[in-house]
């Protein structure tokens, strides 16, 4: 063994190549295992191509209202699929290739080629040649991510019923599309196959559209895909589903029937956990089938550490990363821990969802369960996008600012954004409640003008009733 710390990592999205790197960075030797494109799931077909897709439909919605700002273009909008997912593949490729530079300059070696552990410090690679090769290492960190799951109910082919990756790859627009699951990834899937032309139609077990989020966040973000034309059906599922040429039906409990041309499943992820030796190694699974951590991201055998959706956290890419730079830095001496008190996350629909903290229903929960009153000591500040400036002038004017705090203290609990850049917008809430801050210091920081940032500031005077630029609130 050399003097250098040799760290194996067994997968490359954005939780592994980030761990790669940072390790490399505090002075690891370190190889990759992959077995696909380098970024994962999030770079390849998830994260990063959706984005691209959907940056087209907002482009397109843009010029649909050129002519009432006076810019004259001539002709509709019309959308050529093909090409659009032609420059989603070369970002994607573009991106993939900028891991391989950093893996070059880093001095991270990749192998291509599945792992799996013959015991703690040892991987066994099967290359796509067929040959075979042993990785021997001081640490292993396993990010194997998370992967579509194979439902019964759902028989996935890939033309008819398809799953997200497909639905990424799509060379023509389907006339209807049957969207199952109304969760994040449904209700962006159906805000860019709504913009396309498409009609909509989304299935989702519980009452409400993005059921996790703020209730009146998952409110507006309905009534704005029903304004696309996306025809929504909450409170009922699936029961079965029947395929013909052509079309594909889903039948529903509430005993409707709806039949598309294709139908996407966006029923949630499963954990990448089979197949890659944690039963021989003994690495502990938790009831769900998610590898069991510490806040050092280490598992119970001493040695070996899991990142990533297999670890069944928050499942997002940039906690992902955290939680890699985290590993990282244990495995090399320099303890550091994760917190999921303060992660921000973005919904990219039309217009974008941006949130950190508890929503309103859960800080009155808690507060409750604390003998508080909810009423009294959980305060929300709103301030809706058309109150600015900059919103009216860049015609970005719907959405709507909504933060929440602790009557009592002042402490920022959460705050959720629905509009324009929202998902960019956030940080500075996430910020604020990272350093402690409380509402008031939000409400007072000076805020340059005209920006859309502005709305926070709002919002948290509005805590207060204090808001400048909204209508004084009538008293009961």
């Amino acid at each position: 063994m050399t003097d250098r710390t040799h760290i194996a990592i067994l997968g490359a999205g954005p939780g592994g190549y980030v761990a790669a790197i940072r390790a490399a960075q505090l002075g690891a030797q370190v190889t990759v295992v992959e077995n696909q494109a380098l970024g994962g799931v999030c770079l390849n077909w998830g994260c990063i191509p959706s984005k691209a897709l959907l940056a087209v439909v907002e482009l397109g919605d843009k010029a649909k209202k050129a002519a009432d700002v006076g810019l004259q273009l001539g002709g509709g909008v019309t959308y050529d699929l093909a090409r659009m997912v032609a420059r989603k593949n070369k970002v994607v490729e573009g991106l993939v290739k900028g891991i391989a530079t950093l893996f070059k300059t880093w001095g991270v070696e990749h192998i291509a080629g599945t792992g799996e552990l013959l015991d703690a410090r040892t991987l066994l690679v099967k290359k796509p040649d067929g040959t075979e090769t042993r990785v021997q290492a001081d640490a292993v960190i396993v990010a194997t991510g998370s992967s579509w799951p194979n439902l019964p109910l759902f028989p996935i082919d890939g033309r008819q019923v398809i799953t997200s990756k497909e639905a990424l790859d799509q060379a023509t627009v389907p006339a209807r599309l049957l969207i199952v699951g109304g969760g994040v990834e449904g209700c962006e899937f159906a805000a860019l196959y709504g913009g396309l032309g498409a009609k909509v139609t989304v299935v989702e077990l519980m009452a409400c559209l993005l059921p996790l989020e703020d209730e009146e966040i998952s409110s507006f973000m309905e009534r704005e895909l029903k304004k696309r034309g996306v025809e929504v059906r909450t409170g009922t599922t699936v029961e079965r589903v029947e395929r013909e040429a052509g079309a594909v039906t889903a039948l529903l409990k509430d005993g409707s029937r709806l039949t598309g041309d294709k139908l996407l499943v966006s029923v949630g992820r499963g954990f990448n956990t089979k197949g890659i030796g944690l039963e021989t190694v003994g690495v502990q699974l938790g009831r769900r089938g998610e590898i069991l951590v510490d806040d050092r991201m280490e598992t119970n055998v001493k040695g070996v550490y899991a990142i990533g959706d297999v670890v069944g956290k928050a499942m997002l890419a940039h906690v992902a990363s955290a939680q890699g730079k985290v590993a990282a830095a244990n495995i090399m001496g320099r303890p550091e821990t994760i917190s999921y008190d303060v992660v921000p996350a973005g919904i990219f629909t039309l217009p974008e969802i941006g949130r950190v903290g508890l929503t309103e229903q859960q800080a009155k929960e808690r507060c409750a369960q604390q003998g508080g009153n909810p009423e009294q000591d959980v305060k929300v500040g709103r301030f809706r996008y058309l109150g600015l400036g900059k919103a009216q002038a860049t015609g970005d004017a719907t959405g709507l600012f909504k933060v929440i705090a602790d009557g009592k203290t002042g402490t920022v609990l959460g705050t959720h954004i629905v509009g324009a850049h929202a998902a960019d917008l956030v940080h500075e809430a996430a910020l604020a409640m990272q350093a402690g801050a409380t509402v008031s210091a939000m409400a007072n920081m000076v805020h340059a003008h005209p920006t859309l940032a502005e709305g926070l500031m709002e919002a948290a005077e509005d805590v207060a009733g204090m808001a400048i630029h909204q209508a004084r609130k009538r008293m009961s």
